[in-house]
């Protein structure tokens, strides 16, 4: 069964009032799912759904508009305010929420596509602990080239998949390198996938290597599936 609830929106909060689609139990386990420019929570719970884990609790955030941020993740960070910092202040409201409901963050994955996929991996390097598993399919870290990557904190081991075509219209691929080395600096182990000649979607490669992480999260949270 899939529950919408709307959230309470402040004044000016370009994501606040937004619509949370939930499937399935989230007390025990869970993954927050980012859709990309242009889909919608729908979407991108039809993907969580196509992993098939039983027992995985599925959480979907509704971008207002469609879009988490309206240019480019390349394109200079202020441009993209106050999109940007609205879509992290609910990510990060989400996980809040499940931990204040006794979800340990060992039970808590991300999973995002494409901008989804770039403001997943931007979250965590902002907000670094211990996750279950993190997986960003086509993206990368947010900001031009050049931008400092001096992020504070670890990731204490988390587990993230990173999948990327090779060409790919919107993420080149050397920003997907460095937010590998990025992220194994900052205390994750890292898998980067590349895919030559892969359209912008999904592939069932990805979807396996996701299945595994989400699988050893919650058989062995300490492990994350490694």
């Amino acid at each position: 069964m899939i529950v919408e609830q709307d959230l309470p929106g402040a004044a000016g909060d370009p994501h606040g009032g937004g619509t949370i689609l939930t499937s399935g139990r989230t007390d025990t386990s869970a993954v927050v799912l980012l859709h990309g420019r242009g889909a919608s929570a729908e979407d991108i719970l039809s993907l969580g759904r196509e992993l098939r884990i039983d027992g995985l609790g599925l959480i979907a955030p509704q971008a207002n508009g469609g879009s988490w941020y309206p240019f480019s993740f390349l394109a200079p960070i202020p441009e993209n305010q106050p999109h940007l910092d609205s879509a992290l202040a609910l990510i990060e409201a989400l996980v809040a929420s499940l931990i204040a409901g006794g979800l340990p963050p060992e039970r808590i994955a991300l999973l995002g596509f494409s901008q989804g996929a770039c403001l997943t991996l931007e979250f965590i390097a902002r907000h670094p602990r211990r996750y279950g598993a993190v997986m960003g399919l086509t993206g990368g870290l947010i900001g031009p080239p050049g931008t400092p990557r001096a992020y504070a904190g670890t990731l204490g081991g988390t587990p993230v998949f990173l999948g990327a075509n090779d060409p790919d219209p919107h993420v080149p691929f050397e920003r997907v390198r460095e937010t590998e080395s990025v992220l194994s600096r900052m205390g994750s182990a890292v898998e980067l996938r590349r895919y030559p000649g892969m359209p912008h979607a999904v592939n069932a490669d990805e979807l396996e290597a996701c299945r595994r992480l989400l699988r050893g999260m919650m058989t062995h949270p300490e492990e994350g599936g490694r």
